[in-house]
């Protein structure tokens, strides 16, 4: 699920302790500390490393807090790809897309933010991808919609869904170099100047709002299903989220033992997925569900695509250009830049809340710089490799290092993996094909309702009692669903007299966040109004940059493998925006990321972090 940040109760998980970062000590300087503070203290900190059974348990953990994002993608895609009846093909998506994300984890953890967080598939591109495709030269043929019709080997077929996807995989190449290119010139400072709540809120809103009709026609083909599969993750991520489970854990003082462990607060889409698909199995043996193709919950049955397993190969290893060589267009372009753009924003926000939970100081600038730049790569690789997505930071497994209390990015590693691992096996793959399309309805359900509440989140910050801010966030919602139905309802509307000019306004004005981000980017930054009352003070606090140039930041930020001591020699490096300084000095004062508040002394920290969501 992508909750918004801070959820689940991890709000009171602060870690920042005076002193050195990821201060453990039971007695010195920590004895002080109340007992609350004392049970919220970290069993591992980002730089340790734990026991390697327990990176691989915690790992796997993580691997299934991310299942619900990663799976969503490829499925919902699949309706634009014309591949609602190829399950087959869905599983190579599905392996794709876990052999991508274990594969940017990696360089993230590794040489780009370097904190433990987690990456694997964004909403905010899937919006515009279906936007695009579906512009009347890409709609689906109708003897595709015919399961009856539809011969997965046929090179008529195979055409159809690779030509979508190619396109695809162009325009999100290319969107990707502008990311690139944000963070490691270090232009991020600068976007974040510019947008504040009431922009996020109506772009984030909008990403779940508008894929109302994909959730409503999975859930539709039995309801009954489907209001299981919501009230029981419903059940497990509201009501049982406080009831812990004994699960296995290791300490230094206690070694390899038992702890409870706040399961069903960690794992509520799984699990719910899970469940109703074991009843579905029940169902379909015993016969309850209509076993004639065309009555209503045939499509709940659990042996429609039980020969999936069956034809999946065991190993199967993805390769960049795998679909064939992309293509690119100027309209998918432009509508993915909405998305990269939004992707970059809540990134950052997921950036200070990984440091809070794992231990780490605020990470700074050059880190942000650097971290922003992988994730435009890891994009640019997903593009290439043939995902029909990017990738991006995972607030669901930020939160979960709070609940673990071990913070070691050697942990991620092993998720990262891990994934590797299960996109290299085709039929891990083909099994989660296998879900029927209630379940995976029930779940878009609360999925795309957290993620359109997540977007409304973050009007926290601005003031919700001025007219002003009523008007520009009412104003930019609703023409973010008025405009987008219309020209969906009328395709024809837009005739400029140039292809390539209707091509680029057609995914644009079809894409609801865009038209909702840039109504709220454009009055916010032309309404006069104060700072404070548009929320920009507060939303500024969080990119704080008090710790760029001390010890403990350099040994959490700083590049692996020796990179960072080789290069400290050259005076040069202070001039490149994503790497760290040689040392520090009273020249180099730390900065703020954006230009509105230095931190004062005396106060504390920000309890808050940006809501938005992650995917």
């Amino acid at each position: 699920m992508a909750p918004e940040k801070e959820s689940n109760g991890l709000e009171n998980y602060a870690f920042a302790i005076d002193g050195r970062f990821c201060d453990l000590e039971k007695d010195g300087e920590g004895s002080d500390l109340s007992e609350e503070d004392d049970k919220n203290k970290l069993a591992y900190c980002v730089t340790d490393i734990p026991p390697w059974y327990l990176c691989i348990i915690l790992g796997i953990q993580h691997c299934l807090t991310a299942f619900g994002g990663i799976i969503a993608i490829p499925l919902i895609l699949s309706q634009g790809l014309c591949l609602q009846h190829d399950s087959l093909t869905q599983g190579h998506l599905i392996s794709t897309i876990f052999f991508v994300s274990g594969v940017c984890t990696l360089l993230q953890v590794t040489f780009g933010i370097r904190l433990p967080i987690l990456q694997g598939g964004t909403f905010t591109l899937l919006a515009p991808s279906m936007a695009m495709l579906s512009m009347p030269e890409w709609t689906c043929p109708a003897w595709t919609q015919n399961a009856s019709l539809v011969n997965a080997t046929s090179p008529e077929y195979v055409e159809v869904w690779q030509s979508r996807m190619r396109a695809l995989q162009g325009s999100i190449m290319v969107g990707s170099l502008f990311q690139v290119l944000v963070g490691f010139s270090g232009l991020i400072g600068l976007f974040m100047r510019f947008i504040g709540p009431l922009t996020i809120a109506p772009t984030i809103s909008l990403i779940g709002l508008s894929l109302y009709d994909s959730a409503g026609m999975n859930a539709g083909n039995h309801w009954g299903i489907s209001t299981m599969t919501t009230a029981l993750i419903i059940l497990f991520s509201q009501y049982l989220r406080h009831i812990p489970v004994p699960f296995p854990t290791y300490s230094k003082t206690k070694k390899l033992h038992t702890t409870k462990i706040y399961i069903f607060q960690i794992l509520p889409v799984l699990l719910g997925i899970t469940l109703s698909w074991l009843i579905c199995y029940i169902f379909t043996i015993s016969d309850v569900l209509p076993s004639q193709p065309g009555q209503y919950g045939y499509l709940a049955r659990t042996d429609l695509k039980g020969d999936v397993i069956v034809q999946a190969p065991w190993f199967r290893f993805p390769y960049p250009g795998q679909w064939g060589l992309p293509t690119v267009s100027l309209a998918g372009v432009v509508g993915i830049l909405a998305g990269v753009i939004s992707s970059m924003i809540e990134s950052v926000g997921d950036y200070h809340a990984c440091a809070r939970l794992s231990g780490a100081p605020p990470p700074p600038k050059h880190a942000i710089n650097r971290g922003i730049g992988i994730e435009g790569l890891g994009c640019l690789l997903a593009g290439a490799w043939g995902t029909g997505n990017g990738t991006t930071s995972y607030s669901e497994n930020v939160g979960a290092l709070g609940i673990t209390k071990v913070g070691s990015r050697m942990v991620i590693i092993a998720g990262g993996v891990l994934l590797i691992i299960m996109g290299l096996f085709g039929k891990i793959g083909a099994i989660f094909t296998t879900i029927p399309t209630p379940v995976v309805g029930g779940m878009f359900l609360v999925m795309f309702g957290v993620i359109s509440a997540a977007g409304v989140s973050n009007l926290q910050y601005a003031d919700m009692n001025s007219s002003r801010n009523i008007f520009i966030f009412g104003f930019s919602m609703f023409s973010g669903l008025v405009i987008p139905n219309w020209i969906f309802k009328n395709p024809d509307a837009i005739a400029t007299g140039v292809v390539e000019l209707d091509q680029l306004l057609q995914v644009l004005l079809t894409t609801s966040m865009f038209v909702g981000g840039f109504f709220g980017f454009f009055l916010d930054n032309t309404i006069p109004g104060t700072k404070r009352e548009r929320g920009i003070i507060a939303w500024n606090k969080i990119h704080l940059d008090d710790s760029s140039n001390t010890l403990e930041s350099s040994e959490v930020y700083n590049l692996p493998f020796g990179i960072s001591s080789c290069l400290s020699s050259y005076t040069w490096v202070r001039y490149v925006p994503f790497l760290p300084l040689n040392a520090p000095s009273s020249q180099d004062k730390p900065g703020v990321d954006s230009l509105e508040a230095k931190k004062q002394p005396g106060k504390p920290e920000p309890s808050h972090i940006i809501r938005s969501v992650a995917l």
